[in-house]
């Protein structure tokens, strides 16, 4: 029957996240024979001037966006996160929603970017891995990258994922009929959010706002709200069971 979550739900979930382990190993993404997808999505978000990012521009903008997870589409996936928590190394529940049914899941931050490549794109971002009891195996990062010769400001989301070969038979025939069209819309509605939050707060010159601090368990984007049919939501915490076969 449907569970649902509270604050004490998501507290608990979270804390589980410290004793769980990334569920694949570097090497399986690139080994013959593995049934991986390899995505990039790129999605204009501004123009500066030339140079370095503007204090206040659209790169300071989109970059505290990305750090608090501001660009997810909170109708498909929100996270929960310790505010006191640095960001590298940080675990994350994510909140996965899909036709009447939500997944619980964790992932860790592994890597934070900050960077200037090729000599001319100047790039922050960060990147989480997939632990055990998620609904897939992989890597995604999102960034956010400037060409200073340009000026162009681009939010970039790159990754390798597929469906964890351990999950449930019904859910994973459910998650390969149904799941890589949700991702794949999931990418660019994350992209049409970040133009959108880009744009809105350049027009009001709101420009970047101070991370997102907090003694205990944060939602984000923080404009999620709960949905009218949130308590009727069929929740499975970790659907995976994590065995390997």
């Amino acid at each position: 029957m449907p569970r649902p979550t509270s604050a004490a739900h998501r507290a608990r979930a979270l804390a589980g996240l410290r004793g769980r382990s990334v569920n694949f190993t570097e090497d399986e993404p690139h080994s013959p024979g593995g049934e991986w997808n390899f995505d990039t999505h790129r999605c204009f978000l501004a123009r500066e001037a030339p140079g370095p990012p503007e204090p206040g521009g659209a790169w300071d903008i989109a970059r505290a966006l990305v750090r608090d997870y501001e660009f997810s589409d909170p109708d498909r996936v929100r996270a929960v996160y310790d505010g006191r928590e640095e960001l590298l190394g940080r675990n994350m529940l994510l909140e996965g929603r899909f036709y009447g049914l939500r997944f619980d899941m964790g992932v860790r931050v592994t890597v934070v970017i900050d960077e200037t490549r090729e000599g001319d794109r100047r790039v922050w971002g960060w990147g989480y891995e997939t632990l055990e009891g998620h609904l897939e195996r992989g890597r995604m990062t999102y960034e956010v990258i400037k060409d200073m010769s340009s000026g162009t400001v681009e939010f970039v989301i790159t990754g390798f994922s597929q469906d964890d070969p351990a999950l449930d038979p019904v859910l994973r025939l459910g998650w390969r009929l149904f799941g890589r069209a949700t991702q794949l819309g999931f990418y660019r509605r994350c992209g049409a959010r970040m133009h959108e939050l880009v744009q809105a707060r350049l027009a009001d010159g709101r420009g970047a706002t101070g991370e997102r601090r907090h003694d205990g368990p944060l939602l984000a984007p923080s404009d999620a709200r709960p949905g009218p049919f949130e308590r009727f939501a069929l929740r499975i915490d970790h659907p995976s069971s994590g065995r390997r076969r």
